[in-house]
């Protein structure tokens, strides 16, 4: 007879077990959400202000984001622990957002994907030039 296993013991096998490769791994969801344009831009919104942002703040810093969509990616951020939700009561109501030290670890890599985005932007341009320019003459 197996001996029985514990729930520590469970939850180390399952992650040694997570495959991102895999459409039904929890971890092949939670890279597509992380690598979501709205997540990234709001993690490094939150990253770079050094401390709690309230709504309009981050609408002000990412202003393409609409209200819907800066709501739902927050709540989702939130539900993953990414983020906390701070509620002050006051008239009107006062919400902050910060991330958490979980968010903060993400932000680390956020941060330098959207600084490589910017300093290789003109690269990128020159490659798509490029390419363009070949499919063209062919």
């Amino acid at each position: 007879m197996a001996p029985t296993t514990t729930a520590t013991q469970r939850r180390t096998e399952a992650r040694v077990a997570y495959d991102a490769f895999l459409k039904e791994c929890p971890t092949n969801q939670l890279l597509a959400r992380i690598s979501d344009k709205w997540v990234s831009l709001i993690v490094a919104a939150l990253a770079e202000s050094g401390g709690p942002m309230r709504y309009s703040g981050l609408t002000r810093k990412i202003p393409g984001v609409s209200q819907k969509m800066l709501t739902q990616t927050l709540r989702s951020l939130e539900r993953d622990g990414l983020v906390g939700r701070t509620v002050t009561a006051a008239v009107p109501v006062r919400v902050d957002y910060e991330l958490t030290p979980l968010g903060y670890n993400l932000a680390c890599l956020i941060t330098q994907v959207k600084a490589w985005a910017e300093s290789h932007m003109d690269d990128v341009l020159a490659a798509r030039e490029h390419h363009d320019n070949q499919a063209t003459a062919s």
